[in-house]
């Protein structure tokens, strides 16, 4: 199969786009190389160094035997996607080329408004393109579980069953985002659903929980080919956060309470959720929704999990609870369903002690490269108000 990886420089499509190429696709990839971009506009940088794409494509193919096409341009140019689409003719496109931080998109009025432009724009301009050119491609595009918020009910796989009145039908589940970027997301989703209702496109919603990790199969077997790992209060997920300040001896940072809980996954599984997605298509004119995780975490028991796996290995680990940044509840209930990949065949790798100190490990490597000032939360939900750390 002909797969076009969207984003495929990023954290989650450089490896996603060397394990499809792997298992037999046939892979190209296009970035703009805005992510690294940020890195300079706010003074931070991956832990772990990566090399220029077109070195790693070069590694990839010394290694593999394999050589995959690079477009280089930006979405947000409604040609240049139409022209990709009919240059490559992909029979699916994994979509990852989208701003990913919810503390970005709320830094001011320009980071928002920059957000929801370059992610609902250059997916808009993907769908015109996908319609214009093969209306058969499957989209498989990277969602987030943060669409739905914290409801005080189950949160079902993209669809509710709805009595009212004595009628009864069934709808989008009801979002509640929780930042701008993550609205931006629900926007897509939306404009998605509207393109295979009306147009018979066919897509795959991969709505995402936070991914942990550094390595898979193929990014381990050459240093070279590595995937970037952040760790700043921008951009670093909170349990690769973790795992890094507990080998720098930096307190860790727990927002409020630590009782928000969310749903998470080892970045080896977002490569067997989207291998699965691509493999079973949607059908013409479906909307299909995953809940793309594995387990379910609250903040304090990751660092918890943390201080215990780092505490065994002989650091000493102190956990802090912060001011938070953020607007959101810290005490709710939260259960997501997630379902429909483990049904597809999803075997997942479930995060305990050991995983975490294979984690501390890998950064342990690498702390030398560590900008500590960037770690600690600067960015507000509410503009103005300062941060008490």
């Amino acid at each position: 199969m002909r797969v076009l990886v969207l984003g495929g420089d990023g954290y989650l499509g450089w490896p996603t786009a060397l394990h499809l190429s792997d298992v037999g696709h046939e892979v190209a990839v296009l970035d703009n190389f805005v992510r690294r971009q940020y890195d300079h506009e706010m003074g931070v940088q991956s832990l772990v160094p990566i090399e220029p794409l077109q070195a790693r494509l070069d590694v990839w193919h010394e290694v593999s035997g394999k050589r995959l096409p690079a477009f280089i341009g930006d979405l947000v140019d409604g040609e240049f996607v139409l022209e990709t689409l009919r240059k490559f003719r992909p029979d699916a496109i994994v979509h990852f080329a989208e701003q990913r931080s919810a503390p970005y998109s709320m830094i001011d009025r320009k980071h928002a408004v920059y957000t929801q432009h370059n992610n609902v724009v250059g997916t808009l301009n993907l769908l015109f393109a996908i319609a214009e050119t093969d209306p058969d491609i499957h989209l498989v595009k990277l969602g987030t579980m943060g669409e739905y918020g914290q409801p005080n009910i189950d949160i079902e796989e993209g669809y509710i069953e709805i009595e009212h009145k004595g009628r009864r039908d069934t709808l989008p589940f009801p979002k509640l985002p929780g930042s701008l970027y993550h609205c931006s997301k629900v926007h897509d989703s939306t404009n998605i659903h509207f393109a295979c209702r009306t147009w018979g496109l066919r897509a795959t919603d991969l709505n995402q929980g936070v991914v942990y990790g550094i390595e898979t199969d193929e990014t381990a077997g050459d240093e070279r080919l590595i995937t970037r790992f952040d760790y700043d209060e921008l951009f670093g997920t909170v349990l690769n956060r973790f795992c890094l300040q507990a080998v720098i001896g930096h307190p860790l940072t727990v927002y409020g309470s630590g009782g928000q809980t969310r749903g998470f996954l080892n970045i080896r599984d977002t490569l067997q959720c989207v291998e699965l997605a691509v493999a079973n298509p949607a059908e013409a004119g479906e909307f299909r929704v995953f809940n793309q995780f594995t387990e379910q975490f609250s903040v304090l028991g990751l660092a918890e999990l943390v201080k215990a796996a780092a505490e065994h290995l002989g650091y000493s680990v102190q956990i802090d609870h912060v001011d938070n940044p953020r607007v959101e509840k810290e005490e709710h209930y939260y259960n997501a369903i997630h379902t429909k990949l483990l049904d597809l065949g999803l075997k997942p790798t479930l995060l305990g002690e050991e995983l975490v100190e294979s984690m501390i490990h890998a950064i342990e490597r690498y702390k030398g490269q560590v900008i500590e000032s960037s770690i600690d939360p600067r960015t507000r939900w509410n503009p103005g108000e300062p941060v008490q750390l």
